[in-house]
């Protein structure tokens, strides 16, 4: 079995301000003309509660405390939530995607049922509660995933709550039926294409089912797992659908550019499904996706660097890509704390 590093809030910490965690870098330096966004922020409040909760250290607890007010400031008075904030502190948008608002459901609603402070609950509580009602209008499948996402980790806690029960359903029921009208013998998918965040959809709807013992959901959530996992699984060595091009029904799969935030998913689902069917094979996909961060990869080359607990930004056809960004670290630190949240690591 793979000795992995002990993991430290190293790589959070550096890339944090007293606004929240930065977006990009130039090879390992910030680059504050990119300022923040709302998605790696609600990301980085999930990670650094995971990590509060695993090691109890006061330390993340400062860091979800950052990233929670971060994400107060991004909520208009709608309840729908900026995604990009210039390093001046100017909003950068009128209003952010469907995905960035999914996002922060699912950090709103890990936060309730994290060890995050009775305080830091409260806020979040409200955030929760006006932030909801916008993703009822959703149309994008991953953003509808992002938010069931946190509605089932609210229903864990809160199983008397029948509203959320409801908008489980809904948004379910609706991802079952896309993958009925798309789905073929060949290609066992929500979509006509393969492209980002793809095994979330899959995760949602194991947590569904976790939520509601709807046996649609576990169906499709199995069968449209086991379709992405072989079609990005070679020999044991995980090989996601690569960003110049992504992978178009009945032609080919991109293989570059080969995204950390891939890895990151399929664990976090696997780990789900693991959880539903307690079918072992789940177990050693985790694990295999997860090497691709420390070596087993395409090109042999580690992109975790266990020196400042950061990650590089992905594989390209000329090798890795240098730069050690918010939205690549992060996805190391919630495959790495769910793995090791539930001992298979």
């Amino acid at each position: 079995m793979t000795q992995y590093p002990e993991l430290k809030l190293d790589g959070l910490k550096v890339l944090t301000d007293e606004t929240g965690i930065l977006q990009h870098t130039k090879y390992s330096i910030i680059d504050k003309r990119q300022g923040y966004t709302t998605d790696d922020n609600a990301r980085a409040l999930i990670a650094a509660l995971m990590f509060h909760k695993i090691y109890n250290n006061p330390e993340a607890l400062n860091l979800a405390h950052t990233y929670l007010t971060f994400l107060l400031f991004m909520q208009n008075k709608k309840g729908t939530f900026h995604n990009v904030l210039g390093f001046d502190r100017n909003y950068r948008d009128k209003v952010g995607s469907e995905d960035s608002n999914g996002r922060t459901i699912w950090a709103t609603g890990y936060t309730l049922v994290s060890n995050a402070t009775i305080e830091m609950k409260q806020t979040t509580r409200e955030m929760f509660d006006k932030g909801l009602p916008m993703s009822r209008s959703f149309t994008t499948p991953r953003a509808k995933a992002f938010t069931l996402i946190g509605l089932a980790d609210y229903y864990s806690s809160f199983p008397d709550d029948t509203n959320i029960l409801g908008d489980i359903e809904v948004l379910a029921g609706s991802l079952v039926s896309r993958y009925k009208m798309e789905m073929s013998p060949n290609w066992r998918w929500f979509e006509p294409y393969l492209t980002y965040d793809n095994a979330r959809l899959c995760q949602a709807l194991f947590m569904a089912y976790s939520a509601t013992e709807n046996k649609s959901y576990l169906e499709v959530a199995e069968e449209s797992l086991d379709f992405l996992i072989q079609e990005q699984f070679s020999d044991g060595i995980f090989q996601p659908v690569g960003t110049k091009g992504w992978y178009h029904k009945g032609r080919k799969k991109a293989q570059f550019d080969q995204q950390p935030i891939e890895a990151s998913c399929m664990v976090e689902a696997a780990v789900s499904a693991m959880k539903c069917t307690k079918n072992g094979k789940y177990k050693d996909l985790a694990l295999e996706a997860f090497d691709w961060y420390h070596g087993s990869n395409i090109r042999r080359a580690p992109l975790f660097d266990k020196d400042s607990f950061r990650c590089y930004d992905g594989i390209t056809s000329k090798g890795l890509n240098q730069n050690k960004g918010a939205e690549s670290t992060i996805s190391y630190y919630l495959a790495y704390l769910l793995l090791k949240e539930n001992n298979i690591i």
